[in-house]
C-alpha cells in the first residue's frame, strides 16, 4: 500500500456542537480518519465514533486503541457490531493489551503482567471473532424469527478473519508485532519505548535503527501478508518552523539527548520545518519505512493540514 491516510485522535469532547465542527473542519482539511482512545479521563470511545460520523460525510472512525483489560469480549462485540452498523461500516477496530497502571487501579481492575496482558488480548481477538461469525445468539432465534429481527453483526467483512471491521494492532515488542503480523490489517510500529525501571507509561522515543528492526521484525513474522498491510505510525511532534535542525536539537535536549538532532530529523514520528520540508519527510519515511497512514494528536490538527494538502497533491 502506497497511498497516504491521514487520521486525528480525539482528546477532549467539550459539546456535541464544537465536536461537530472539530470533525467537520478535520474533513475539509483532508483527514480521512477520527480515532478514539481509551482512556480514563476522556471521552468514551463507542459514542464518540457514532457522533463524529453522523457529522461527516466520509471520515471513517476507529479506536487507537480500546484497553481490552477494560472490557469483556461479548459486551465489546456488542458495541463494535452496533458501532459498525450505526456509522455505515466506516469502522476500525484497534486493539491493545494496556500500559498504564494508575488506570487499571483507578478502575479497580487487577494489572497483570504483560504476558498476560498479551495473552488476554489474543483471547479477545479470538471470542470476537467467533462472535462476528455467528448468526445471531441460537437462545434468541425464536425471537428474532418471530419479530422479523436480524442477528447483530458487523457490516463489514474484511479484519477478524472476514467477519468483521479492520483490525489495528501495534507496538513494539515481539509479542505483540508478531500477534500484528498475524491478525492485523493494519500495522501499528509505536516511535515510543517503555523506559525499563521506570513506571508504567513512562515512555522514550524509539531511534530510526529500533524502527527499522521492528519493520523488519513484522514483515518477516508477516511473510506473503506483509505487502497487504497498511503501516501506521502516531506522530509524536509538528513544529512548523524555518530552523529545522534547530528544532530537531531542542526535541534531543528533551528528550534527553538520548538521539543526535540528525537522528531526530530521520523518526517517522516526528515532523519539523516549513510545509515542503515536512511533506518530503512523509513521502521519505515512506520509501524507508513503509508508513502511508498517520495519526496527528488533535492539538496538532491544524498545524498538520497544509502538509496533507501539499502531500496529497504529490503523493
Amino acid at each position: 500500500m502506497t497511498t497516504f491516510r491521514f487520521s486525528f485522535n480525539v482528546f477532549a469532547v467539550e459539546s456535541l456542537k464544537s465536536f461537530i465542527a472539530t470533525c467537520q473542519h478535520a474533513e475539509k482539511c483532508g483527514y480521512d480518519t477520527v480515532f478514539a482512545a481509551d482512556h480514563l479521563g476522556m471521552p468514551s470511545p463507542f459514542p464518540t465514533l457514532v457522533a463524529a460520523a453522523a457529522a461527516t460525510e466520509r471520515l471513517r472512525v476507529g479506536t487507537l486503541v480500546l484497553n481490552t483489560g477494560f472490557w469483556n469480549p461479548a459486551l465489546l462485540a456488542r458495541d463494535i457490531a452496533t458501532t459498525d452498523v450505526l456509522t455505515n461500516g466506516r469502522l476500525e477496530v484497534g486493539l491493545g493489551s494496556g500500559h498504564m497502571k494508575w488506570e487499571y487501579d483507578e478502575a479497580n481492575i487487577a494489572f497483570d503482567v504483560f504476558a498476560a496482558r498479551a495473552r488476554r488480548l489474543r483471547e479477545t481477538i479470538d471470542e470476537l471473532t467467533r462472535q462476528f461469525s455467528l448468526d445471531g445468539y441460537p437462545q434468541q432465534t425464536e425471537m428474532r424469527a418471530a419479530y422479523h429481527i436480524p442477528a447483530l453483526r458487523p457490516i463489514q467483512r474484511r479484519g477478524f478473519n472476514g467477519y468483521g471491521p479492520p483490525l489495528i494492532i501495534g507496538g513494539t515488542g515481539n509479542r505483540m508485532l508478531q500477534l500484528a503480523a498475524e491478525c492485523a490489517d493494519v500495522v501499528s510500529v509505536a516511535g515510543i519505548y517503555q523506559i525499563h525501571g521506570q513506571a508504567p507509561g513512562t515512555m522514550r522515543l524509539a531511534t530510526p535503527a529500533e524502527i527499522d528492526d521492528r519493520i523488519s521484525y513484522v514483515r518477516k513474522c508477516a511473510g506473503d501478508r506483509a505487502d497487504q498491510l497498511e503501516w501506521h505510525t502516531l506522530v509524536q511532534a509538528v513544529v512548523p518552523t524555518d530552523d529545522r535542525h534547530g528544532a530537531a536539537e531542542k526535541i534531543a535536549r528533551q528528550h534527553g539527548n538520548r538521539m543526535t538532532a540528525e537522528e531526530i530529523l530521520q523518526l517517522p514520528q516526528i515532523y519539523l520545518g516549513t510545509v515542503t520540508q515536512m511533506a518530503q519527510h512523509l513521502r521519505d519515511s515512506r520509501d524507508r519505512y513503509g508508513f502511508t497512514h498517520y495519526t496527528i494528536q488533535q492539538p496538532n490538527l491544524d498545524s498538520f493540514a497544509p502538509v496533507i494538502a501539499r502531500t496529497s497533491a504529490r503523493a
